[in-house]
């Protein structure tokens, strides 16, 4: 402790006495860690935002349907409304919303064009708690009940049928006599989505489309929302428990380009951690290794007067403490700086058709993620300290006679 009393003073001002090398170890330092916290915030919201996007639309945190229904989605691999132990394990607090659909393959006809769909029966009311499209639509209106057998199409398949707002198109989907049943379905509104979706999915009443191909009562999928991405594994387990029969999955198993995503983005951020380290590291060895070499004879001096090479090496590796600890605590605010002037979110709707195969939202919120700010900067101190030992070991080495000898 006497010694740490010693040389933390001597440490702060051997700091100074080249103010340009400290400034421009500071700069490296703290520009290298505001831009990892900087990139994590941005790639997190980024993250979040497609995902949010995508789980918004129709997806969900999680499905359940019937077995083998994922792997062919026809007429015949439907199931029950939930009753008893599965509605039960529903209306549990940690589900937020649920939603029964019936989603049927089918082919849909225009005057000009016959193209493959996929028909999903709604009921709107339950629908706008979970899906953005009610919220997407650009022209008509969206379904006013089960009962309406309205058609609510997407933007890039109205243009790709040639048909428009009020018109009629035919939809024929497999009944459950396994006769193709063909209705014609005036277009009530049309929705703006990605094109990928838009192309794919048709919106009309569920019980319209039970009544079409003859069911009474049976459904394709139930949608679930859990708020909280923690407990989904859990949510998941709870339902499969209750309704083993059927198959329950969690949205990264439902959409595998988006599980892969979110693995990725992680180790995106952990990437540019690393090069950023490596730049740092190159940085703090460089004006370390300078610094000894420029103070070989102080270093020298202070062993002719007794000091121990021990002593020396804490000196200098107390220098290299002081000073990343400091361009850490600079970065660290310059982080948060930049993360809480942009907390009113990014606004990305200029570049909306640019960035619609990303499928994120029109605006970026970013957020403090508080383990970012502790592993990050922590990682960087102690690397700083780390190579800084290199340096610190040579200038301990340093003979008090070749010292002086090298002043001459």
């Amino acid at each position: 402790m006497e010694d740490f009393k010693l040389l933390a003073p001597l440490a702060w001002r051997n700091l100074w006495r080249n103010p340009r090398r400290t400034v421009i170890t500071l700069i490296v330092v703290s520009v290298g860690l505001w831009s990892i916290l900087a990139v994590a915030s941005f790639i997190t919201a980024w993250a979040q935002s497609s995902r949010d996007a995508t789980l918004r639309l129709l997806i969900a945190q999680g499905q359940i349907h019937a077995e083998g229904y994922l792997d062919n989605p026809n007429i015949n691999r439907l199931m029950d409304p939930p009753e008893g132990a599965l509605l039960a394990a529903l209306n549990q607090p940690d589900i937020s919303n649920w939603v029964v659909r019936l989603e049927l393959p089918a082919v849909v006809q225009s005057e000009y064009k016959t193209l493959p769909a996929s028909v999903v029966g709604v009921v709107p009311e339950d629908e706008r708690r979970i899906s953005s499209v009610p919220d997407k639509l650009v022209q008509g209106r969206y379904l006013s009940g089960p009962e309406d057998d309205g058609a609510v199409i997407g933007l890039n398949l109205a243009k790709r049928l040639k048909t428009a707002l009020g018109r009629r198109v035919i939809l024929m989907i497999t009944a459950e006599d396994g006769w193709l049943e063909e209705r014609s379905f005036d277009v009530v509104g049309i929705y703006d989505a990605d094109t990928a979706f838009e192309d794919t999915y048709i919106f009309t009443g569920q019980a319209a489309m039970q009544e079409m191909v003859g069911l009474e009562n049976k459904i394709a999928q139930i949608a679930f929302e859990v708020p909280d991405d923690t407990k989904l594994d859990g949510v998941v387990a709870r339902l499969q428990a209750a309704a083993p029969t059927l198959d329950t999955r969690q949205w990264r198993k439902l959409s595998l380009i988006m599980g892969a995503m979110d693995a990725t983005m992680g180790g995106v951020i952990f990437v540019w951690m690393g090069v950023m380290m490596v730049m740092i590291s190159i940085g703090v060895i460089n004006t370390q290794l300078m610094a000894v070499f420029e103070r070989i004879h102080e270093f020298g001096l202070l062993r002719a007067l007794g000091l121990k090479p021990g002593h020396v090496l804490a000196l200098v590796a107390l220098e290299s403490l002081l000073l990343i600890g400091l361009g850490v605590l600079i970065g660290m605010a310059m982080g948060a700086g930049t993360v809480w002037g942009l907390s009113d979110g990014i606004d990305l709707s200029a570049f909306g058709k640019a960035l619609e195969a990303f499928k994120t939202g029109d605006v970026l919120y970013l957020q403090i993620q508080p383990m970012d700010y502790v592993i990050f900067p922590l990682a960087i101190w102690l690397l700083g300290v780390v190579v800084a030992l290199w340096p610190a070991w040579r200038a301990a080495k340093i003979s008090p006679v070749e010292a002086m000898r090298s002043a001459t």
